[in-house]
Order: C-alpha cells, then sequence, then structure tokens
C-alpha cells in the first residue's frame, strides 16, 4: 500500500469514525446527560461527547451552567472547556479527511480566509463565541492542515474562557454563589 492510499484510508476512516459518533451521540443524547452525577469528570465527559457532534448541536453549555450552580464554577468551566476542546477534534479530522468537499461550500468561503490570515485568534475567537457554526471552523483548520497543536491550544483556550462566563452564570442565576 502506498503513501497516497495509506493517507486516503485514513481520511476515510476519520470520516466515517466522525459521522458514525455524531449519529451515535444524537441518537442517544439523553443518556449523556446522566453522565453529570460523576462530578467534573462527568462534566468533562459530557462536554467531550457534545462538542464531538458534527452540527446537530447538542446543549451542552446549558449542563455547564447548571453544574456552574452546583459546582465550583472555575472548575466547572475548566472541565467543561477542556472536554469541549477535545470534542472538536471530530471536526477537525473530517476536515482532514474531506478537504475537497469542505473547500467547495460556501461556509468555507467565508470563514476560511479569517482562519488562513488569523490563524490561531480566529479560531479563539470562534470557539469562544456561542454557535453551532465552530464545527465548521474546525473543519476548515483541518482542511487547511492547521498544526493539531496550534488547534488545541486555541479551541481550548475560548471554551474554556467561553465556559467560565456559562458556569458563573449559572452559579448567579440559579441563586448559589460560588464556592470560595
Amino acid at each position: 500500500m502506498t503513501q497516497e492510499q495509506r493517507t486516503r484510508l485514513l481520511r476515510i476512516l476519520a470520516l466515517v469514525f466522525a459521522v458514525g459518533l455524531t449519529l451515535f451521540l444524537y441518537l442517544n443524547r439523553d443518556r449523556v446527560q446522566h453522565l453529570q452525577g460523576y462530578g467534573y469528570a462527568g462534566i468533562f465527559l459530557i462536554s467531550l461527547l457534545t462538542n464531538a457532534t458534527l452540527i446537530l448541536p447538542i446543549p451542552g453549555v446549558l449542563i455547564t451552567s447548571a453544574m456552574g450552580a452546583v459546582f465550583n464554577p472555575f472548575w466547572v468551566a475548566l472541565a467543561a472547556g477542556s472536554g469541549a476542546a477535545l470534542g472538536e477534534l471530530s471536526g477537525y479530522l473530517v476536515g482532514f479527511s474531506g478537504q475537497g468537499i469542505v473547500e467547495r461550500t460556501q461556509w468555507h468561503e467565508r470563514i476560511e480566509p479569517y482562519i488562513r490570515r488569523y490563524g490561531g485568534l480566529a479560531i479563539l475567537v470562534m470557539a469562544f463565541v456561542p454557535n453551532p457554526a465552530f464545527d465548521v471552523a474546525g473543519i476548515i483548520a483541518g482542511a487547511l492542515k492547521m498544526p493539531l497543536r496550534i488547534f488545541l491550544f486555541w479551541c481550548w483556550l475560548g471554551k474554556v474562557l467561553k465556559m467560565l462566563i456559562f458556569a458563573y452564570s449559572g452559579a448567579l442565576l440559579l441563586g448559589s454563589p460560588p464556592p470560595g
């Protein structure tokens, strides 16, 4: 098997894995919420799983808000943001595997110039702003072959900052003062 054939096979496997995981999580989204009983580890897993879906959103930030009222919001945000960043690898892998498909979409034409120009800072801003279009940014980052460590770092930073807002908002709105 040549290097080109191995690369093609890896791309196909990554795409099949990401699409299969998305369908599985979407069909089992009610079961995912039961993980919150496992504390910070459960919050991490919920966030990882809800962010591993592509385009079909599962409301992980709502769970982050609720858990911010139960646990220390700082640690909730760190667990949720870390899980969210790792979950976004599914989009990155789809971009890596289906580069030709991504480059023909309308979203690609809008987002790709920002990622090319600003790199990790574009990923940071898009990860911070609550929007379902971040999947597209991850796909484009994978298609552009952005180094994985760069993508993960800026994605993680943006997701943790976003989750800080949701966790502390949940703590304030649900009437529980943040633990010291």
